[in-house]
């Protein structure tokens, strides 16, 4: 079983990069699913050109397969403007700060999108109570770092990552990054 997230970063980063668990770049988490290894699909139509760097290095049939059905909805979302809210508390006991994301239809429709993707691979997602309409979209506090309310930002980066790369559970693994 692999585990895996898909997020919209807020800063520059760069597939394969790896990062440790608790020092991730800011982000908003578009969906995490865990999904089955499975036998290879059937190879996918030739890439039109100029596309071709939007497939993972070989080596990783589950994820380029994944990356695969993940590159039309995020192809349609990269670029759009949405807008921090108001801050909340997440967490058990609500102490995990964070700034809400203003509602955007695009980044709700990717959202949709992407759990519909985890549906057709039977993956499963652990929270479902926190997708479609409890999706609840955040940037978590980072330190000092952080989006306040009214800051505008764009979808430039969105990625598929490894929870537990190599069977760690200590680092993440950018597997495929998509950008503006």
């Amino acid at each position: 079983m692999r585990n895996l997230i898909v997020v919209a970063f807020l800063e520059p980063v760069a597939e394969g990069f790896e990062f440790l668990r608790d020092d991730w770049p800011m982000h908003i988490t578009l969906v995490r699913f865990d999904v089955a290894d499975q036998p290879p699909a059937p190879a996918p139509a030739p890439a039109p050109a100029g596309e071709a760097d939007r497939v993972p290095a070989a080596g990783d049939p589950l994820a380029e397969r994944i990356a695969g059905r993940l590159t039309e909805p995020v192809a349609v979302a990269l670029g759009s403007r949405i807008t921090a809210g108001g801050e909340s508390g997440f967490g058990r006991s609500g102490v995990v700060p964070v700034t809400l994301i203003a509602p955007s239809l695009p980044l709700q429709e990717l959202h949709e999108a992407l759990v519909a993707v985890v549906a057709e691979l039977s993956g499963r997602i652990p929270t479902p109570g926190y997708t479609l309409a409890g999706y609840r979209p955040h940037v978590s506090h980072r330190g000092g770092d952080r989006v306040s309310e009214g800051d505008e930002l764009v979808l430039s980066w969105i990625a598929l990552l490894d929870m537990a790369p190599d069977g760690g559970h200590t680092t993440r693994r950018i597997l495929k990054l998509w950008s503006a």
